[in-house]
């Protein structure tokens, strides 16, 4: 990894007139400390596991019909920690965020706050028991900028 005052391993390779064209999300790769455990959790926030592979530690949950999605990541030493403040928010889009708050407390996952109002509808958040913060947001109120169902 390059340290600071170094360039990237690219430089010698692009002019600085030139650069990479960003084309997407691959994948939001979250740390979890028990894959069983963050599987079951994600499930009952109403993700679908596309694969697991427990051998390499890792799962992944699907996003809509999108072929990027969360991929969870086993880390053996990572516990239990409550959302560090700031903490990097993972959002996805839902038809509507306060439908979505009263399924995810019906599934026994505590909110972190109620759903609030935003520029574009409602969003509420949760946070996994290794701290990840995910949002769901909809987009009532500028359906134009939302994907169609």
């Amino acid at each position: 990894m390059p340290g600071f005052g170094r360039s990237p391993p690219y430089a010698d390779v692009m002019s600085d007139d030139e650069s990479y064209e960003l084309l997407g999300f691959d994948n939001v790769l979250l740390p979890v400390g028990d894959l069983g455990e963050a599987v079951g959790f994600y499930e009952r926030a109403g993700f679908t596991t596309g694969f697991r592979l427990d051998e390499a530690g890792i799962a992944l949950l699907k996003v809509g019909g999108e072929t990027p999605g969360l991929l969870l990541r086993q880390e053996d030493e990572f516990g239990h920690r409550p959302p560090p403040w700031p903490s990097p928010r993972v959002w996805v889009e839902v038809p509507d965020a306060r439908a979505a708050a009263e399924a995810l407390t019906a599934a026994g996952i505590t909110l972190l706050d109620e759903p609030s109002p935003v520029a574009t509808g409602w969003a509420v958040e949760i946070a996994d028991p290794w701290g990840n913060v995910l949002g769901f947001t909809d987009y009532s109120k500028r359906p134009e900028l939302g994907r169609r169902p």
